[in-house]
């Protein structure tokens, strides 16, 4: 009888000592932090005192010099907080992990090392495919804050501009109806004896939400229309009193339009904002009535609106005053500025305590859901589809 030939060797058949689940090692980051090129954007990702949390837990921090001037903090303000400031661009993103408000120009992107990772707004809208090429060439690990979730599945990102957009667009018509050459010459509050201002808002989300608080807190008259009821019932819930709210039926609206001193448009869409107002119904406004276009980003929801920039912010058409600045929490860059930091530094305290980026995914599926980029591979299926490029599913390259 032949002995059966046994696949082990007898060092594999001894038995083996229990195997414990290894502790996730703390890793130590190296962030660089470059000046902001990009038109009129003057935000910065970390505030100091955000730097300084970051330092304090034995990581470090590499910032361009003047890279937080424009929002109020200046490079002895990050000194101070444990921060390294260099003038030279290039040694700032030849950092393993670069932090930005707004995505790297391509030629920034040739400056970044292989195997990189960035942390940055998308903005798929305004990118084109060579910028996606670039990243796959060297290898590079990119998320974008848009897309990162929290646990109760919205955007912290998008929800914090949001709410900066939503009261700055109360606050920016207020300073355009005081212009009496443009605007109305009325004063956003309500005083004994005057009518108060009629504001409509259109779009029920977390920007109708903060300007219908702020015109409220002024004491102006506001009419909210939305499709969904829902969102309706859910505004006058957060905002804790009843106003008037309407579905968008045309007659209603152009009811509103009529007698409203300010509109504002705060709908989006899938890929462009829906038009809700026409030409039309712009012609039956007010003469000096005021159009704040929130959604001009997304194409607008104002047949009449056009982009416009901080410098020259707003166009007249049919005796209305149209506001069309696509970026408006760059306007207050400091508040801007911390609201994202506040939004930043605990995701990079954790990446840092799981031991780098890869755990941090694997622990946390909000982070994992900002991930459009893996080591060179496209893990984002609306970029997929965007783009008409081919993706592969995140959670295959990981496990």
């Amino acid at each position: 009888m032949t002995e059966s030939k046994s696949p082990f060797t007898k060092a594999q058949l001894i038995p083996q000592e229990e195997t414990l689940e290894v502790t996730r090692q703390k890793g130590a980051l190296f962030i660089g932090i470059p000046k902001e090129t990009y038109f009129q954007e003057k935000r910065i990702c970390l505030t100091p005192d955000a730097v300084a949390a970051v330092v304090a837990n034995g990581h470090k921090v590499l910032i361009e010099s003047g890279a937080g001037k424009e929002a109020g903090f200046s490079d002895k303000d990050y000194s101070e907080a444990g921060a390294q400031l260099t003038k030279d661009t290039k040694k700032v993103f030849g950092c393993p992990f670069i932090l930005k408000v707004e995505p790297p120009t391509l030629e920034e992107l040739k400056l970044i090392n292989p195997k990189t990772v960035l942390i940055s707004a998308l903005q798929l809208k305004t990118r084109r495919k060579e910028y996606f090429d670039v990243l796959s060439q060297k290898k590079i690990t990119a998320l974008a804050f848009e897309f990162i979730k929290e646990q109760d599945h919205t955007y912290p990102a998008v929800k914090a501009l949001s709410e900066i957009a939503g009261t700055a667009s109360v606050l920016i018509a207020s300073e355009i109806m005081v212009n009496a050459k443009k605007g109305n010459g009325l004063l956003f509050g309500n005083i004994s004896g005057v009518p108060p201002v009629e504001v409509v808002v259109i779009g029920a989300g977390t920007v109708g939400q903060f300007a219908v608080r702020s015109a409220i807190g002024l004491g102006a008259n506001v009419k909210v229309f939305d499709s969904s009821i829902t969102k309706l019932r859910n505004l006058q819930t957060a905002v804790g009193q009843t106003f008037y709210t309407s579905t968008i039926q045309p007659k209603n609206l152009v009811k509103a339009l009529r007698r409203c001193d300010v509109a504002i448009g705060a709908v989006r869409g899938k890929n462009r904002s829906p038009v809700i107002v026409t030409e039309a119904m712009v012609k039956k406004m007010k003469k000096g009535a005021v159009i704040i276009d929130v959604s001009i980003d997304m194409g607008g929801c104002f047949e009449t609106s056009e982009m416009t920039s901080h410098d020259a912010p707003t166009q007249i058409k049919h005796h209305v005053v149209h506001y069309g600045v696509p970026n408006i929490p760059a306007r207050y860059p400091k508040t801007a500025s911390i609201s994202i930091s506040n939004i930043f530094t605990p995701y990079l305290l954790e990446i840092a305590e799981c031991g780098g980026l890869e755990q941090a995914i694997r622990f946390d599926g909000g982070l994992k859901n900002g991930l459009y980029f893996y080591r060179g591979i496209l893990t984002n299926k609306a970029v997929a589809d965007w783009f008409d490029m081919s993706y592969s599913d995140i959670n295959l390259l990981f496990f």
